[in-house]
């Protein structure tokens, strides 16, 4: 039985060290190492997944997001959970909880 996973705008997001990932034509192809299985991204998608090369709070993922690109905040915030919660479920990133320092 897994714990619920939640997303915060202070979690802190890495992409995951066991995947090797690719950009083409603007998207990005990501290989999961682990299971040999590939994830495409859109360019949104590649965006975010550039962004958390290092780690971000996903607030700041936001705030890049609402400069680079024409959305309303709330889509926004609803859109990046939306693609994190299915990164994290496929293991390709690590989210972290804990308190800032």
């Amino acid at each position: 039985m897994s714990a619920q996973l939640i997303i915060s705008e202070h979690s802190r997001v890495e992409a995951s060290k066991e995947q090797v990932y690719s950009e083409l034509q603007g998207e990005a192809v990501i290989l999961d190492i682990k299971s040999g299985v590939y994830y495409g991204l859109n360019q949104v998608g590649a965006s975010v997944w550039n962004l958390i090369q290092v780690p971000k709070t996903v607030k700041e993922i936001q705030a890049a997001l609402l400069a680079e690109y024409e959305v309303e905040p709330e889509i926004c915030d609803r859109e990046v959970r939306v693609l994190l919660e299915d990164l994290a479920a496929k293991g390709l990133i690590n989210i972290n909880n804990d308190a800032p320092v």
